[in-house]
């Protein structure tokens, strides 16, 4: 199966920014942080595209050096499939081209319709289409049914830039090294979401990814800082949706043998600040993306309870906190 893949898109070179990726991943050695972006909302719940402009800015302000658009922290299984599409292309306006943006496309009941709307999206000018790993097989499916999946995804997708987003919903699926094994020999796979909390599996991943295309962007914070100095192309946490200035500046300082001390010491930090605030993540993340600036509704369609004031207080400290790092390290 794999070798048939490999007759076909060995010859193909990727058209949807796979040369700006890859101008990324080289670009002075620079991990990236990537963030996991917020759909901002009106008070009606309908998106708030100017916004999203405004909080594209900030992410790129804070020192994103790219960008994931409709993912599951700007509620995608929320939003109608033209919402998807509008969001995305916005946000691809918005950069400019100056870093890559990527998006999930595998939307559908079949292999047919995620491939098609896969397609419409490639449309806006994303860099890579992303794929949920759960998208492609059953939780009592076997690799050998997902790979078989994904064939027939691929032959309907011609030559896009894909990634991989180990998303937990549906559910976790933890992208084997079977199957990445089988979507780098493709040479169409350029990013990967890690979730897996794993950092032994995630230095599998990289050791055998090395000669390949792809980046890893590790989601687990408590073990970011490890995963970037195994060869990690960097991070993409929730924690970027309330200190994204924080995040980059580990992905910048991670490698320099003269910032250890202080890049381990908020590596503890980072881990022990993350569970006080995230509850209630989709407003928690914009009530404290307003104290830093911010001019964010306070609503989702993913959460119907408000923040109490207990959470508010929490948050506030938390930002407290976030301040007192942030002068400590010349943020």
């Amino acid at each position: 199966m794999k070798k048939i893949i490999l007759g076909t898109a060995a010859s193909l070179t990727p058209i949807y920014g796979l040369q700006a990726w890859n101008k990324l991943k080289v670009s002075i050695g620079e991990k990236s942080f990537v963030p996991v972006m917020l759909t901002p909302y009106n008070k009606d719940k309908s998106v708030d595209y100017k916004g999203l402009e405004s909080l594209t800015d900030y992410y790129l302000a804070a020192g994103a050096r790219g960008l994931f658009a409709n993912c599951l922290s700007s509620e995608m299984y929320d939003l109608s499939p033209e919402e998807r599409l509008k969001v995305t292309e916005t946000v691809v306006k918005r950069v400019n081209g100056r870093f890559p943006v990527v998006a999930t496309g595998s939307f559908g009941e079949d292999t047919y319709e995620k491939a098609t709307f896969s397609k419409k999206l490639a449309d806006t000018g994303v860099d890579a289409v992303i794929m949920i790993t759960s998208h492609f097989a059953a939780p009592e499916e076997s690799d050998e049914t997902m790979i078989r999946n994904l064939e027939s995804y691929l032959n309907q997708t011609n030559s896009l830039a894909l990634g991989t987003y180990e998303c937990p919903s549906p559910y976790k699926r933890v992208l084997s090294l079977e199957v990445l094994d089988f979507l780098l020999g493709t040479g169409r796979l350029v990013y990967h979401k890690d979730t897996t909390e794993d950092i032994e599996h995630i230095r599998k991943k990289l050791r055998l990814s090395q000669r390949s295309d792809l980046g890893l962007y590790n989601a687990h914070i408590g073990s970011a800082v490890a995963s970037l100095r195994a060869g990690g192309a960097g991070l993409s946490p929730i924690a970027g949706n309330y200190y994204p200035e924080v995040i980059a500046w580990v992905c910048q300082h991670a490698e320099n043998p003269e910032k250890k001390a202080e890049v381990d010491w908020l590596q503890e930090k980072l881990k022990a600040m993350e569970s006080r605030i995230t509850v209630n993540y989709q407003l928690s993340s914009r009530y404290f993306l307003n104290k830093s600036g911010m001019n964010l509704e306070l609503t989702s369609r993913r959460s119907n309870s408000s923040l109490t004031q207990g959470q508010q207080q929490q948050i506030d400290q938390g930002y407290r906190e976030v301040q007192e790092w942030k002068e400590q390290l010349g943020i």
